[in-house]
């Protein structure tokens, strides 16, 4: 594929992918590809990938994985290898899809173990490198409890409705993602082996007040990581930076892209102001 419309959707396997597409084309320059959370979509990026084109210059490609957004539903249950799954064959045939020759993994939350795993696990020269946007690599109890109340949430408050927005068949989109995340079989999911063979440098972007992990996940990817780490800390920001602490979160991300594809800009550690 040459040329994408700038909106539409992918056939991939048995399974029709919605993207957005911001900029003239994968094949033509550099583009930051955005991997969604657990609940997330096309839609619920709101306007990040359109500032973060603006600041950086790169072309933007995002979609919604199957069972997402407008995308195509996935048979339930999810097996509890979902995330390799969409990461080691999925996504290979989305970047080829697409004519993507150089540029960066963008990820939030399941879209940054998905990004983690693929870099990690694909000797794929075209990525120079891994944005992680509140990533797990390990489970956590703190992850299993918010999961188990978020589910108590959805059967009892508006949030099935409020999601219900952004995904045709929202069922399908929650508990395919919860009801894996909460299979007792899912506490021994552990990527923290696929860190070692990631040879491009590495951010991780997670708010102080992540609801859904802690700073353990930053402590993994340092000891086992041999690329460059960069973590930044967002002082007051939960498991969503880019929308709670938007301006931070672009700032770090669009410059950590930018210094990786144009060789622009200072490295960003520790804590933001």
């Amino acid at each position: 594929m040459t040329s994408l419309a700038p909106s539409g959707h992918l056939t991939i396997g048995e399974h029709q992918l919605e993207y957005r597409m911001i900029g003239p084309s994968p094949a033509e320059g550099p583009t930051l590809v955005l991997l969604h959370e657990g609940l997330g979509c096309v839609g619920l990026w709101g306007d990040f990938p359109d500032r973060l084109a603006a600041a950086t210059g790169a072309d933007v490609f995002v979609y919604s994985r199957a069972g997402y957004g407008g995308s195509s539903p996935v048979q339930l249950p999810r097996p509890v290898d979902y995330m390799h799954r969409e990461a080691l064959d999925v996504l290979p045939r989305v970047l080829d899809a697409i004519g993507f020759r150089r540029g960066l993994l963008i990820g939030h939350s399941d879209g940054a173990s998905i990004a983690a795993i693929y870099a990690g696990g694909v000797p794929d020269h075209r990525v120079r490198g891994v944005s992680l946007i509140a990533p797990h690599f390990i489970v956590e109890d703190t992850s299993v409890q918010s999961i188990a109340e978020i589910k108590t949430a959805y059967e009892t408050t508006e949030l099935r409705t409020k999601l219900a927005k952004w995904h045709k068949d929202v069922d399908n989109a929650f508990y395919g993602w919860n009801d894996a995340w909460l299979d007792p079989a899912f506490r021994a999911w552990d990527i923290s082996d696929h860190l070692a063979y990631i040879r491009v440098p590495m951010q991780i972007v997670q708010g102080a007040d992540d609801q859904y992990g802690t700073l353990k996940q930053i402590e993994i990817a340092e000891a086992e990581c041999y690329c460059p780490v960069e973590a930044l800390v967002i002082p007051g920001a939960g498991h969503s930076p880019h929308r709670e602490a938007a301006e931070a979160t672009l700032r770090a991300v669009a410059e950590f892209a930018d210094r990786i594809l144009n060789g622009h800009g200072e490295a960003a550690h520790g804590q933001a102001a």
